[in-house]
């Protein structure tokens, strides 16, 4: 598929959503269009997984509706491959038929059957080695919602007007060598992610910046093990870092339901297979549900300066993750909260990505305290770089990105200024391919560029008691042009002769018309 037919798919997946825009809000409907389009790919997918495994006895999936036999021995190969089931009557292919009248004796209305299928989807993964992966994952489908109709019927005609819309839209899926639908999963995570202000920032990290971070933790590898982002929103991070090279298994763990679903819906429409990822609910601060995983790459995108509960749990004071910094993260900012926990779960061969807002770089109190033993004691600060103002979605402050390594053999520490190079926008900034590549290259090769780069020394940073702000070490400085004065005062003097010559036509011009002069 080439861009422009990516770029026509986009488009028809967002104009699906005009059913459902003009009652509710896009971070609303986002969970319908969003389910929809990932029901219609696990219908396809199954549907493809049965013929495949009909053909050598001439059949089809639609040939064995009423086959009992066939359908058990079906839905026990599709939970060991797929980690679901569906049944020929609950594909999305045949809803869309009935729900259009196509269906031989079958009543138009579909409400049910789809909120039944969903419910399906669920509980055939139950008690099988994907069921957590399938647990709740449309439960934000609300179904019974006024926005989506006052009456059922209303709200049967807008579901049916969406899946007929979806249904007329080839999602490509017998094209191995394309991940096209998790390509355009992701732009729409990314429209939904611009329509919702300052929540947009909860579940997805710009695209350029997720590749940035992706580069950098994967650079000199082929393979890695384990992935995991602690606050992994949609799971686009993590996804970025698959595109770069070939990940083992994906660990993510969000505190909102929601994203949660989005994240896991967002892993398998990517063909990430169901034993290859774990993606769970909960605080990661508060209640760590890796506990005993050290990962070889970490990425993030926290929040930035959460307040958190630092002060309303003793326990945290005693736990590993915090224990040997001297002091927890203030309750008002829990960014360094993010980056030791990081730091805990990083393998000795690991390298970690995280976005931070600026302040985090030179903040006082708790904040220092951490700051100069991760510097100091620790030495596991490899680099730090200032981004654009105004490239993430809610904030428009400029932020940075910190990179941490284990067993660093060097102290010094690489600072980037990339915070004047990006592409503007109307609403956004946005970094291009070229930024991108320039930051990553200036990383790699450790270099030293006038006015953009410089490798800062433990004892320079130790003299600037651990402040890493980075005008500190980037002289970006730009000296004003000269002024010549005898110059400036030719050109006034030229001025005025013009406008003295200037005066007096106009005077002659009203001595001609008989009219009083203006001046």
């Amino acid at each position: 598929m080439n861009i422009e037919q990516k770029r026509n798919l986009e488009a028809k997946l967002w104009e699906c959503a005009n059913a459902l825009r003009g009652t509710m809000t896009s971070d609303e409907y986002k969970n319908y269009l969003l389910g929809f389009i990932f029901y219609k790919y696990l219908s396809e997918k199954q549907e493809a997984f049965a013929n495949k495994k009909l053909e050598r006895e001439n059949k089809t999936f639609a040939d064995i509706t009423e086959n009992k036999v066939y359908l058990e021995a079906m839905e026990k190969a599709s939970q060991d491959a797929l980690g679901y089931f569906l049944k020929p009557i609950e594909l999305f292919s045949y809803l869309v038929k009935k729900g259009n009248n196509e269906i031989k004796g079958e009543e138009s209305f579909i409400l049910e059957d789809v909120k039944n299928v969903l419910n399906s989807i669920e509980n055939t993964s139950k008690g099988t080695e994907s069921e957590d992966d399938f647990a709740g994952l449309f439960r934000d489908m609300d179904f019974t919602s006024s926005k989506l109709g006052k009456s059922e019927s209303q709200k049967n005609e807008v579901v049916v007007s969406v899946m007929t819309s979806l249904e007329e839209i080839d999602f490509k899926l017998g094209d191995s060598k394309a991940d096209v639908l998790g390509d355009v999963y992701e732009y729409l995570i990314a429209q939904f992610a611009s329509g919702a202000g300052k929540k947009g920032g909860e579940f997805y990290t710009p695209a350029q910046v997720s590749a940035l971070l992706s580069k950098i933790v994967s650079y000199g590898k082929k393979r890695i093990n384990s992935v995991y982002d602690p606050t992994c929103g949609s799971g686009s991070l993590l996804l970025k870092i698959g595109k770069e090279v070939e990940v083992t298994d994906y660990y993510g763990q969000e505190i909102n339901s929601t994203t949660h679903n989005l994240a896991r819906m967002n892993m398998i429409l990517h063909n990430i297979h169901f034993n290859d990822f774990d993606i769970r609910q909960d605080d990661t601060l508060t209640n760590d549900l890796f506990s005993d995983l050290k990962a070889e790459a970490i990425v993030a995108n926290p929040p930035f300066s959460l307040k958190w509960k630092s002060d309303s749990d003793p326990l945290l004071a005693n736990d590993d993750r915090f224990v040997e910094y001297g002091k927890l993260a203030p309750k008002s900012a829990a960014d360094y909260a993010f980056v030791t926990h990081m730091l805990y779960h990083l393998a000795d061969n690991g390298t970690m990505a995280v976005v931070l807002p600026h302040g985090a770089l030179f903040r006082g109190g708790a904040e220092e305290t951490i700051r100069k033993y991760i510097i100091e004691k620790q030495n596991s600060l490899d680099a730090v770089i200032g981004l654009p103002s105004n490239l993430f979605y809610g904030t428009s402050i400029p932020a940075t990105v910190l990179v941490f390594k284990k067993n660093r053999e060097n102290t010094d520490i690489l600072f980037i200024d990339a915070s004047k190079e990006f592409e503007k926008g109307k609403n956004q900034n946005t970094l291009t391919d070229e930024n991108v590549e320039k930051i990553f290259k200036t990383y790699t090769e450790r270099k030293e560029i006038e006015k953009y780069s410089h490798i800062a020394t433990l004892e320079e940073i130790a003299e600037n008691d651990f402040n890493l702000n980075i005008p500190r070490y980037v002289d970006t400085f730009e000296e004003e042009e000269e002024i010549d004065i005898t110059e400036v005062s030719k050109k006034l003097q030229s001025l005025q002769k013009d406008e003295k010559e200037m005066q007096n036509n106009i005077a002659d011009f009203c001595d001609e018309l008989g009219i009083e002069k203006p001046f």
